[in-house]
């Protein structure tokens, strides 16, 4: 097996079974994709017609506000799933970018393509409602984070979250992630 895929497989297991018929379609209807550092993956307008696994690299989720300044509302890196959700799931264009901060190697699977998945392997089924769970789950503590805690604690929880996050993203994507100006980020840091 590809070690490419493999690292992928090794996260779809923590969820559930993969027989070896389904890790063969899984290679079978995805392909892999070698993306550069700003390349875009999706634009706002655009429908999102794929899934993609982050095998290397590190991606942002944001949206432009009325203004037109950016607000980034997710990081992934290596051995993430990266969807814009409601575009994906309703098949209604997309109000978000998708757009990698490094040069990034993933796995792409169409969304007609895991629909297949999903009809002929049951099991999937079970992979792809445990995976939904866990995104749920982490989009709701963000959710939560952004009402309940200061400026502080949100940095602070965040950066032990993911410790390299400040070698990967920059203060200023950092900052409008938190919800906060790039000075104030720069006066909590120094504190």
């Amino acid at each position: 097996m590809n070690t490419l895929y493999q690292k992928m497989f090794d996260v779809l297991l923590k969820m559930g079974a993969l027989s070896a018929s389904l890790q063969e379609a899984i290679v079978a209807n995805s392909k892999l994709l070698s993306v550069k550092k700003r390349d875009c993956l999706l634009s706002y307008g655009q429908k999102s017609d794929s899934i993609y696994f982050i095998v290397n690299g590190a991606v942002r989720i944001y949206y432009l506000n009325s203004d037109g300044a950016e607000t980034n509302t997710w990081f992934l890196f290596e051995n993430e799933i990266i969807i814009s959700v409601y575009s994906f799931f309703t098949s209604q264009p997309s109000f978000e970018y998708i757009e990698a901060l490094e040069n990034c190697i993933l796995i792409e699977v169409k969304k007609e393509r895991l629909e297949w998945l999903y009809q002929n392997f049951v099991e999937f089924n079970i992979v792809g409602r445990r995976l939904t769970e866990v995104y749920y789950v982490r989009n709701e503590a963000q959710a939560n984070a952004l009402r309940m805690l200061s400026a502080k604690e949100r940095y602070f929880q965040l950066i032990n979250s993911y410790p390299a996050l400040l070698q990967r993203v920059s203060l200023t994507h950092i900052s409008s992630y938190l919800g906060i100006s790039r000075e104030t980020l720069s006066r909590i840091r120094k504190k």
